[in-house]
């Protein structure tokens, strides 16, 4: 824990010593610790250490006096956001309703069998991270897929699994 002198207005301590609180501090400081910058929070929070943990949201909660439960509905609501650290790789499946008629299930389901990997799950060597998004608003473009960060259009099993085999020769 960090000393008193650390301690917020609050009375909130950041969960460790961990040079990042300081910036997590600066956005809700920024935005004088008000309860409607709490979406603004968490994404700081997850760019700086990847995910949102139980004790990051509970220093959120008392650093913008908000119930825990409420840090958690925003938290699991939106699906940019996780709860899990993930891995050195993201893909980001469209389940939208234009990607899910073009084929996103489908795209799901390939990575399943093959990988064995479900929706929220990492690999067991924390290499790539499945996940899915509700829209990414690239309709046009159905069915999308977000692989660390670029959008793939028109994507098919085969245009991932290239992409995860490039991804795992990396990681050797």
């Amino acid at each position: 824990m960090l000393s008193k002198t650390h301690e917020l207005k609050s009375g909130a301590v950041p969960p460790s010593d961990d040079k990042r609180w300081r910036i997590v501090s600066a956005t809700m400081r920024r935005h004088g610790h008000s309860q409607s910058s709490l979406i603004e929070t968490l994404h700081t929070v997850q760019n700086c250490f990847g995910y949102l943990d139980e004790a990051a949201m509970s220093f959120v909660a008392a650093s913008l006096h908000v119930p825990l439960s409420k840090v958690y509905g925003v938290a699991t609501f939106y699906s940019l956001f996780t709860l899990k650290p993930s891995g050195k790789h993201n893909c980001v499946v469209c389940m939208g309703t234009a990607c899910y008629i073009k084929g996103g299930q489908k795209l799901l389901n390939s990575l399943e069998n093959k990988y064995g990997l479900h929706v929220g799950e990492t690999t067991a060597d924390n290499n790539i991270s499945l996940l899915e998004a509700r829209c990414v608003g690239a309709c046009g473009i159905a069915p999308a897929v977000i692989m660390d960060g670029q959008v793939l259009g028109h994507a098919t099993p085969e245009t991932i699994e290239q992409t995860f085999q490039k991804w795992n020769e990396e990681s050797k």
